[in-house]
């Protein structure tokens, strides 16, 4: 985790993309909240939704594919379904065979329990590096991939952008 996020409020509007992320009942654990290793599955399916809508990338299809080297979330407020909560998406940075992603969840304040807020409730990281398919040997970011991070996620200043859930992603 970057020592800016460990020390400061993580807001919203320092993700340039959201991807809606209705929680679900079995999300919640015994306690009554968003069990710990739900966040995982949230950013896994931003980061694969985006991909999906904005750089033309199927998780299982190509020749390069997207494996997840490493990943990370401290987890600063709870949540619990049937909350509707956004997932942020930036990126750290953008490597010859890597991608590494920065996230935080939001309340979007659908439902109950929580108000709406602008400050994270979790933060996260996720490093995809690109194999080959037979091979499992790093290779080159593809080409849509990289696009798609100079156009939506090395940008500053520009709209927060909302995609729609990949059909069936988190139904």
């Amino acid at each position: 985790m970057r020592r800016a996020d460990r020390d400061e409020v993580v807001a919203r509007d320092a993700f340039p993309v959201l991807v809606p992320c209705p929680t679900r009942w079995r999300d919640n654990d015994a306690y009554g909240h968003i069990n710990n290793a739900v966040y995982y599955e949230y950013f896994d399916t931003a980061v694969n939704s985006w991909l999906h809508h904005r750089a033309g990338r199927v998780a299982h299809e190509g020749e390069a594919i997207g494996v997840v080297a490493e990943s990370g979330c401290r987890y600063l407020r709870q949540a619990a379904y049937p909350e509707h909560l956004l997932v942020g998406l930036a990126c750290d940075r953008l490597g010859r065979s890597s991608v590494t992603y920065r996230l935080a969840v939001f309340r979007t304040g659908g439902d109950a329990p929580g108000a709406p807020d602008d400050t994270a409730i979790a933060i996260g990281r996720f490093v995809h590096v690109y194999v080959g398919r037979g091979s499992r040997r790093p290779v080159p970011v593809p080409d849509p991939v990289r696009a798609a991070v100079a156009k939506d996620l090395d940008a500053t200043g520009r709209p927060v952008i909302i995609l729609p859930p990949t059909p069936g992603a988190r139904a």
